[in-house]
């Protein structure tokens, strides 16, 4: 029996998630071993697991710090008893009063945010102020994703010194995330992102020079991770290292994952000769790649994918005789991050058996604040 496979499958209604947890946890074990045991320097992003259990075994490993994207994560992580998290977004509207509330309902915790602009800061701490606390956050630096952060420019310095004089807010450190960074070979890739890293050395020792106290950096995601690990003195924010995809499997090959997360699916039907559609549609795993870019069949070669609507994916195959109605598909997602969050609930499988099931209660919008 190959390792993806389910003695009790029959148990398990499709399209279902599987989470492997020995996988997960041979994942947990690449983070540290990348960083040379140094836990003290991993952040791991939750976006791609949303799991409270995945948190926990994270600090049964020793990781203590995580990163986060929604208010429902943050809750998640301080549920799972996790006492430091950034939230990497910045905090507007509803969302500053949210984080507020659970700043307040965790006082113990070390909860922070991104600003990367003074006109944004002031409104955070203004918002900390009138709540009698002080606003934690660190400023978010943009060195080429062009997506949130300021601009690694001759003026950086300045908007970082003047957030760093308004009242009720204090600057922990830098967020450097460099998600852009895809090289296809890992000698450009490592190139690409310490030249992209490069100018960060510069804003610090201007920092530095001014006698502001020195900042935590935070950077990279999973396909940079190893390139910023060799950094000295950096906190790095994988995510999708923890439960892995087809994409990244094949875009970072040097990564020692493991797949921990599998889609099953079921053929429902065999409407024409070489034709078979599974109930897996766009409801069920991230359709935002291309056709041919969505799942790759551990238990099905020679299948390419002719249509998807939301409950049905058609395949085209070339052994339509042997299959049948009902047989189970095992697949691995080619973006786990955005297919997990269509999932109410995982099933959780130890030694080819389903065993219990966990909540994948931060795709949620809200939790309770």
């Amino acid at each position: 029996m190959d390792w993806f496979e389910v003695k009790n499958i029959d148990s398990i209604d499709s399209p279902a998630l599987l989470i492997f947890p020995e996988r997960v946890q041979h994942n947990i074990n690449v983070m540290i071993s990348a960083v040379n045991g140094d836990r003290r320097r991993l952040m791991p992003h939750v976006k791609t697991h949303k799991m409270s259990e995945v948190v926990k075994m994270q600090l049964v490993s020793g990781i203590e710090r995580f990163k986060c994207a929604t208010i429902a994560e943050l809750e998640m992580c301080l549920d799972a008893g996790a006492r430091y998290i950034l939230m990497a977004y910045p905090l507007v509207g509803p969302k500053l009063n949210r984080f507020m509330a659970l700043a307040r309902k965790y006082p113990q915790a070390t909860l922070a945010s991104l600003v990367d602009h003074v006109d944004g800061a002031e409104k955070l701490a203004s918002a900390f102020a009138a709540a009698g606390m002080t606003a934690l956050a660190y400023f978010d630096v943009n060195n080429g994703q062009n997506r949130t952060g300021y601009p690694l420019n001759e003026n950086a310095f300045d908007q970082y010194a003047a957030i760093q004089k308004i009242k009720n807010l204090k600057v922990i450190g830098l967020h450097v995330y460099d998600g852009h960074i895809r090289d296809s070979s890992l000698a450009d890739r490592k190139h690409h992102s310490d030249d992209s890293f490069a100018p960060v050395y510069d804003l610090l020792q201007k920092i530095n020079n001014a006698g502001f106290p020195v900042p935590e950096v935070v950077t990279c995601g999973s396909p940079s991770f190893s390139s910023a690990a060799q950094r000295a003195q950096v906190y790095c924010s994988p995510g999708t290292t923890l439960l892995w995809d087809w994409g990244y499997s094949t875009l970072v090959p040097e990564v020692d994952a493991q797949w921990a997360a599998v889609l099953i699916t079921r053929i429902i039907s065999k409407p024409a000769p070489g034709i078979v559609t599974t109930d897996l549609g766009h409801k069920s795993v991230a359709s935002e790649n291309s056709l041919d870019k969505r799942i790759k069949f551990l238990n099905l070669n020679g299948a390419d994918p002719v249509s998807q609507s939301e409950e049905h994916l058609v395949l085209k195959v070339s052994n339509w005789e042997v299959l049948q109605v009902g047989d189970v598909l095992y697949g691995i997602p080619f973006h786990v991050c955005p297919t997990v969050a269509l999932h109410d609930e995982a099933h959780i499988i130890r030694n080819n058996e389903k065993s219990e099931v966990w909540n994948v209660v931060a795709r949620k919008r809200k939790i309770t604040v």
